[in-house]
């Protein structure tokens, strides 16, 4: 809070026809000259200016006026506001302080590589960069580029995990739909029927070789290896 009154000289014009105070308090109060309150008591200065009266304004007490009017030494003070009007913060590039800035354009090269959906502003708005730096990032001609490596934002303490999150959030709305399969027509994703990847010639020579084999070719090959073993086992007992 400020502290001086909100129109100082009309609160001082106020004062000097309605209080005993000297013209020092008031100028203290009021941030104004002893001498210009001399000449506005004089009529010399601040004519045509109404008077304000800081005491129904709320920015004076009744008995803090009395102290001082019995007090010449006592200085006035402004009465604690009731309301306090938050200060707009201005939106401008975000800060970074000096000991992460080499970090950036590690971070830069994560986001791109990691979330390439990001618009220039969001990684902007996360890292406090350039256009033109993510450019050079982006394409490599950056002066730094063979010593660059990727690393996390929110490891790096450049931004939070949850400033993040939203952007890739907006991101993703923002990209475009993918279309949807037309009904009869295999996605990328699926896998394509066996008759479809193979040609002809190997389906019909799959089928004929398969109609070939007998179950005396397969017990045959059974016995064999049957008997394979019978001698193996014979000749361990010997």
């Amino acid at each position: 809070m400020a502290n001086t009154p909100l129109m100082p000289k009309a609160t001082a014009v106020w004062l000097v026809d309605n209080t005993s105070l000297t013209f020092d308090q008031i100028a203290t109060f009021c941030s104004l000259h002893p001498l210009e309150v001399k000449a506005i008591a004089d009529g010399e200065n601040a004519q045509g200016i109404k008077g304000m009266d800081p005491i129904s304004t709320g920015q004076l007490t009744r008995s803090e006026l009395e102290r001082a009017q019995e007090d010449p030494n006592h200085k006035l003070k402004l009465a604690a506001a009731k309301v306090v009007v938050p200060t707009l913060k201005r939106k401008g590039p975000r800060y970074t302080p000096l000991s992460k800035r080499q970090d950036r354009p590690n971070a830069i090269l994560w986001l791109v590589r990691n979330h390439p959906e990001l618009k220039d502003s969001q990684i902007i708005r996360l890292v406090g960069t350039t256009k033109n730096t993510i450019e050079a990032i982006r394409e490599r001609t950056h002066w730094n580029s063979a010593n660059l490596q990727p690393m996390d934002p929110v490891t790096l303490g450049l931004c939070t995990q949850i400033a993040l999150d939203g952007e890739v959030t907006k991101a993703a709305k923002w990209a475009p739909a993918k279309p949807e399969p037309v009904e009869g027509e295999a996605s990328e994703d699926t896998l394509r029927p066996a008759a479809e990847t193979q040609s002809p010639g190997d389906a019909s020579q799959a089928a004929s070789e398969s109609e070939n084999i007998s179950a005396e070719d397969v017990f045959a090959n059974f016995s064999k290896s049957s008997e394979d073993d019978a001698e193996e086992t014979g000749d361990d007992k010997s």
